[in-house]
């Protein structure tokens, strides 16, 4: 049987040797996974990202040229597929909501078991975001944001439908374009979304949709 169209592709990005090599010879070694580099840059990530197109990303937070956050956002302002894991020691809450906002499928903590990795990326692959729920819901307390599916249970099935994409990632352009809508309909329900929610960014959108699919 040929299962090499079931093959997912990889970048590794990590400036710690030691740690990039053992990411890399742990999903090496699963039959369904293929790392088709290994990065000890941002800079040489990003290169790799944009050429060799793969289907996931794991991307350190913190490296040189470019860290993982900012390789995220050019390569969604760039319209690139690949799906972007986030891995760090430690997460403020900053990086984790803009990590959401910017459309990264999911965040692991260094400290987790290295094979949750392998299945990390399968999920993200099948279509999942794959959060540590403890910390999106400590970052929306210290924003002030509680009961999600209070603040959501008012909204329309478009406005549902128009603060999923946001939370994808999507700008209001391409989330018109996803419904059939002109982007001056998305930015009304936008408006009401913020309203009905109490919420007054895209940031507190996306996390907010992410803690109560989560529940």
């Amino acid at each position: 049987m040929n299962t090499e169209h079931k093959l997912i592709t990889l970048v590794i990005a990590d400036d710690h040797p030691v740690v990039l090599e053992g990411i890399v010879g742990v999903l090496g070694a699963e039959a369904d996974l293929r790392v088709v580099a290994k990065c000890r840059t941002g800079a040489a990530a990003f290169r790799a990202i944009t050429e060799l197109k793969p289907e996931v990303a794991v991307l350190d937070i913190a490296m040189p040229e470019m860290n993982g956050l900012e390789i995220l956002i050019k390569l969604r302002t760039e319209g690139a597929e690949t799906k972007i894991i986030l891995l760090t020691a430690h997460t403020t809450d900053r990086q984790l909501l803009s990590g959401i906002e910017h459309g990264a499928r999911a965040l692991l903590l260094k400290d987790v078991p290295i094979t949750d990795l392998a299945q990390t990326i399968r999920s993200v692959v099948a279509g999942a975001r794959c959060f540590p729920s403890d910390l999106v819901e400590a970052a929306l307390g210290r924003l002030g944001v509680a009961n999600a599916g209070d603040r959501l249970a008012s909204l329309s099935r478009r406005e549902r439908e128009v603060m999923g994409l946001v939370a994808e990632g999507l700008i209001n352009k391409e989330v018109g374009q996803r419904l059939n809508l002109s982007e001056g309909t998305v930015k009304i329900h936008l408006h009401n979304i913020y309203q009905k929610t109490g919420l007054g960014n895209r940031t507190a959108l996306a996390a907010l949709l992410l803690a109560d699919r989560e529940k």
